[in-house]
């Protein structure tokens, strides 16, 4: 049994889908650092930078969207979270660590850019928010024209790279910018959203 701590369109969202394809038995307990409540309590003890998704697994805890997706994909073989050939795991894992270091990067200071600039003016922010969101669109652009191959993407069977791409790329207007700026990725992450077992819990997550 695994217990996972997050709240509503959330990064948990990927930990949900993965957790569902690996066949787990999980508990979803709604924390988060903005919202107080025995959740937040228990979020803080396990995880004292109080981010989400944060899982607790048999014997530990794991923090980390890229590290919890590989640990899973790794625990169980048979789920497709992670390739078996090779030199495709290696690129998948390469997807999940871009997308962690990079476009979750970004999302921060869309989100949170008083943490970067606490002393700052509204219209500072303003510009920090702005050039945030302009460096996480061609960030997104970029992940298009390496990944988008037959080695690293499959979104007909979606996989950890797949499932992380298709929630972060929910935040900031990503999915609005690459619409109009690669169109046939845009096109691809619609398949992945089709996938009945990530279709349900970005319904249930309001996506």
């Amino acid at each position: 049994m695994f217990t996972l701590l997050g709240a509503d369109r959330s990064g948990s969202a990927a930990i949900e889908m993965a957790l569902t394809l690996c066949g787990a038995e999980y508990r979803r307990v709604v924390a988060s650092s903005w919202e107080a409540g025995a959740g937040q309590d228990e979020l803080k003890r396990l995880n004292p930078l109080m981010q989400v998704p944060t899982l607790v697994i048999p014997g530990g805890v794991l923090t980390e969207s890229a590290a919890i997706l590989t640990h899973l994909g790794l625990a169980f073989p048979l789920s497709g979270l992670l390739s078996q050939d090779a030199l495709e795991r290696a690129q998948q894992l390469r997807a999940l660590a871009y997308l962690t270091s990079n476009c979750y990067a970004s999302i921060g200071l869309i989100d949170y850019p008083e943490r970067w600039l606490p002393d700052a003016g509204p219209d500072q922010l303003d510009r920090l928010v702005a050039g945030a969101r302009s460096k996480l669109h061609s960030q997104w652009e970029v992940f298009s024209d390496v990944f988008d191959n037959p080695v690293a993407w499959r979104p007909e069977a979606p996989g950890a790279a797949e499932i992380l791409a298709c929630v972060v790329s929910q935040w900031s207007g990503a999915r609005e910018h690459l619409r109009t700026s690669r169109p046939e990725f845009h096109a691809s992450l619609v398949v992945v959203d089709r996938h009945p077992v990530i279709k349900a819990v970005l319904q249930r997550h309001g996506w």
